[in-house]
């Protein structure tokens, strides 16, 4: 009689055991279950990922107008390298010769150190084959001018520079490994440079010559410098008195004339170019007469 109940106290046991194991059994996701659903997953991730970002990107392109960006070019300064370096002989005139062209000589001298400086260093660098025309022309032009104030402070106090005997043909202008006069720097060189309005920047120490410019010559200045010194020559009455039907002009233009001549054109072309006044083709034509003294 006691073992009948705990027989069906096992049996019921295990029924209620299988029953659990089948419920467990069918919750258990099996491999291909849990592969699909991972891709479930990765779809859903990448909707939620590209699709608002796609929808995002659309919408403001479409509703904001993008600005265009302007990008400016860059400005590059173009540095002009001379060379030679006349920033000595500038830094002296500027000190000692007036706007008018007045020099100081005694303040030169005094500042002989600088002087005798820039001098040496236009002896030890003469200009070579790669230098521009300008360069080269420039380079005589203050070689000519320093050179010719040296003259006068060898020989200073003077009245004249003719008190020099034979100033324009002393060889003591040495470039390189030559000598040479101020007549070899002028005609042999500068006035073969095809160049007329350089006799208005070439300086004789004299009152009636161009006025020696407070200014060193550079290349990258030349054209401008040359221009303002031609029209400040020809419209200077104590050099030149001009006028439609008269010119008296200096005895540089005696001297030098043919320089002013070039192409098939006349002296009155020339000055027309440079005059504050036009001058007929027919003007009289005389000259003023020169004044030889110091230009202090």
């Amino acid at each position: 009689m006691s073992i009948k109940p705990i027989s069906i106290l096992i049996l019921v046991l295990l029924i209620v055991s299988c029953g659990s194991s089948k419920q467990i059994a069918s919750t258990t996701p099996t491999e291909d279950t849990i592969q699909k659903e991972e891709q479930i997953v990765e779809i859903e991730i990448e909707e939620v990922i590209e699709t608002p970002a796609e929808t995002d990107l659309t919408e403001m392109e479409s509703s904001e107008t993008v600005p265009e960006v302007v990008v400016e070019p860059e400005i590059i300064e173009s540095i002009e390298i001379e060379s030679f370096n006349h920033d000595l002989w500038n830094s002296l005139l500027q000190k000692h010769v007036s706007d008018q062209g007045n020099v100081n000589y005694k303040g030169i001298r005094a500042d002989k150190t600088r002087f005798n400086t820039y001098l040496k260093s236009l002896s030890e660098t003469p200009p070579q084959e790669s230098w521009t025309k300008d360069e080269t022309l420039a380079y005589w032009m203050n070689v000519y001018n320093a050179f010719t104030v040296k003259l006068i402070l060898d020989n200073y106090p003077i009245e004249s520079i003719k008190d020099i005997d034979g100033p324009w043909n002393h060889r003591f202008i040495k470039i390189g490994d030559k000598w040479y006069t101020l007549n070899d720097v002028e005609h042999r060189i500068i006035r073969k440079m095809d160049e007329p309005r350089i006799h208005f920047a070439l300086v004789c120490a004299a009152v009636s010559c161009p006025i020696l410019y407070n200014k060193a010559f550079t290349a990258k200045d030349l054209e401008t410098d040359l221009v303002l010194l031609t029209k400040g020559f020809l419209n200077d009455t104590s050099k030149n008195e001009l006028s439609e039907n008269s010119i008296k002009v200096s005895k540089i233009f005696k001297w030098y004339g043919g320089d002013f001549k070039t192409n098939g054109s006349s002296l009155i072309d020339f000055l027309n170019q440079y005059s504050n006044v036009t001058i007929s083709d027919k003007a009289k034509k005389s000259y003023k007469d020169y004044n030889w003294n110091l230009n202090e």
